[in-house]
């Protein structure tokens, strides 16, 4: 028996189903300045009609690498197929030349990346993108390759399908420039079609409906597909069986339920056991009471407004403004976490940025009993100290010119904070307090992992002793393991220190896992708050409801049989200079538990 045969027995390959690639014993190795290193190692599994397999795990595991081997894509001479074989459809693709490769990509496979703004040309009208695919592999003329592109985007459910032809990447929404990836990488009706991390840079009501739409079209054209990812919610809702990768092997291989309900190696029990699920987080943190009118808050922001200009006249004056936040109040308790949630342009992070006086806003912004719009510069500099902020991207947020140490000592050293002696003692401290060893004080952020480099960035917002940090996405980029270690980390040093978080994130499980209270917004308004078991367990607006929906639930006996469409009608944010939007109205549905009206 050979291998592939052999892995198709352990996992489970229908005997009905032909095989569409067969991938055996494939080892890529990259060149590094201490000789060629193995980033995939022995690899072997293959992929029926129909079938989607996952390849999960962590950031480095080797996933990527994989799928551009099978693509002809890796980037060389820096990497390599060492040896192995990849055979779509008996054909061996390893010894093809780049013009005989060329000719197989986009007609025989096809592939969706992450980002899909990186990936379409902004120069380029979508039309031209679609039809430049199409007429690279066909023999068709410019009117019947635009008839098929219309076609092809008509097919991921793109409204005024031909409209969109003449529009640019910019001009669409994240959802929508997916749906147009999606279009161009099947509309030649590839064989086999590979997405890797395809919803994760979207919201998670628009990742539901991409998800939802790759099944149906997988269904529609037999489509053979490889999903790559590290979310275990996407691998129960979308495959029939699972590779499991760690440090460039394959760690474990089989039919997903079976993954699921009895894994057999121990990384896949604790990658399992650290999937953030809806429910759990009473079990996982005590609440925080409620603050109320008598309690002094560490923040209480009232009437919170910011807006941009967005259209000027022929004189270059501001007509309109975009409304970024349209009035929204709340309060954070000592020692409370308040999370906002929402979809991208809802004003998480616009808030988020008020609050760090980043951007001017209207209304009032209380910090430990100082108002933010009426201080000087001096007072702003001092009210820094109580309000620090964690970044989504650790290393765009980090110096790449300065050493760790130097990193988490900056902010002592602009606030003049002890000597020079008593500030490493305090660094060396925090290292070892977010489970860093002083040790890589002298390291550059280059050199650390992505875990290990947002643990930095906690440690510098921890470095002044902040009465609030400000969390934005900030483990939304880590895989699900680190990012268990994160938010297990951010919730010991709040018990030790009192810190409170405003958290804001799109990722609803990890949302109900560490909150206390939650505050839901929507087009720059607050549509529902209330305490974590209240929004969660009684949701009362009918996008809160949409939103707690759209989770991913770990579990492949619960997998959601189709996603409502994305509703195209968003509130107009946008108003002539001079008008003021009306804020929400909020009222008390229970005790502490506050919507506006469906």
């Amino acid at each position: 028996m050979t291998a592939t045969a052999a892995l198709e027995a352990a996992v489970g390959v229908p005997e009905s189903r032909h095989t569409v690639l067969e991938v055996e014993n494939l080892t890529v190795d990259v060149g590094t300045p201490y000789g060629r290193r193995a980033v995939v190692r022995d690899l072997s599994f293959t992929v029926a009609h129909g079938e989607t397999l996952c390849i999960a795990g962590e950031s480095g595991s080797g996933k990527s690498m994989t799928s551009l081997a099978i693509m002809g894509l890796l980037p060389r001479p820096t990497a390599r197929i060492a040896s192995g074989s990849i055979r779509l459809g008996g054909r061996e693709l390893t010894r093809l030349g780049e013009g005989e490769m060329r000719a197989v990509r986009g007609d025989r496979i096809a592939m969706i990346f992450q980002e899909p703004m990186t990936s379409l040309n902004p120069v380029l009208t979508i039309g031209r993108q679609l039809t430049e695919a199409i007429r690279a592999h066909r023999s068709v003329s410019a009117g019947e390759a635009r008839r098929l592109a219309v076609e092809a985007l008509e097919a991921v459910r793109m409204p005024q399908a031909a409209a969109r032809l003449d529009r640019y990447a910019h001009e669409m929404s994240g959802g929508q420039r997916q749906r147009v990836m999606i279009a161009i990488a099947l509309a030649l009706r590839p064989d086999l079609l590979i997405a890797d991390e395809p919803t994760t840079a979207l919201d998670v009501t628009v990742q539901a409906q991409v998800l939802s739409l790759l099944r149906d079209l997988q269904r529609e054209t037999g489509t053979a597909v490889i999903l790559i990812t590290h979310d275990m919610g996407v691998v129960a809702e979308m495959s029939d069986r699972v590779v499991l990768m760690r440090h460039g092997e394959a760690v474990e291989g089989a039919p997903t339920q079976r993954l699921f309900r009895a894994p057999a190696s121990a990384y896949a029990r604790e990658l399992l056991a650290a999937v953030p699920r809806i429910g759990e987080g009473a079990a996982r943190r005590q609440t925080v009471p409620a603050v109320t009118e008598r309690d002094e808050p560490v923040v209480a922001v009232s009437d919170l407004r910011v807006r941009f200009p967005t259209a000027s006249n022929w004189f270059g004056r501001p007509v309109a403004d975009l409304h970024a936040v349209g009035g929204i109040s709340f309060r954070i308790a000592p020692g409370e976490t308040l999370s906002l949630v929402g979809e991208s342009g809802c004003g998480k992070s616009t808030t988020a940025k008020a609050l760090a006086g980043l951007v001017p806003f209207e209304g009032d912004i209380v910090v430990a009993g100082r108002n933010a719009g009426e201080l000087d510069r001096a007072g702003r500099k001092a009210m820094r100290r109580d309000v620090q902020m964690v970044f989504q991207d650790p290393y765009a947020s980090l110096d790449p010119r300065m050493t760790a140490g130097d990193l988490v000592g900056e902010p002592l050293v602009i606030h003049r904070i002890e000597t020079t002696a008593e500030r490493r003692e305090r660094v060396a401290s925090l290292f070892e307090r977010v489970g860093l060893s002083p040790d890589q004080m002298g390291r550059y952020p280059h050199e650390f992992s992505g875990g290990q480099r947002q643990r930095l960035s906690i440690a510098r917002a921890l470095s002044l002793g902040p009465k609030l940090i400000i969390a934005d996405e900030s483990v939304s980029a880590l895989d699900v393991s680190v990012q268990r270690r994160v938010l297990d980390l951010l919730q010991e040093l709040q018990a030790e220190r009192g810190v409170s978080y405003l958290f804001i994130s799109h990722d609803m499980a990890v949302v109900e896992n560490i909150s206390d209270r939650v505050a839901v917004m929507y087009g720059g308004q607050i549509v529902e708050t209330g305490s974590r078991d209240q929004v969660f367990g009684s949701p009362h607006h009918p996008y809160t409801r949409r939103l707690i929906e759209a989770v991913p639930v770990p579990d492949p006996t619960r997998r959601r049989r189709a996603f409502a469409p994305m509703n195209e009608a968003h509130p107009d944010l946008v108003h002539a200079r001079g008008t003021r939007p009306n804020a929400v109205q909020l009222r008390e549905v229970a005790p502490g538990h506050w919507s506006a009206a469906a």
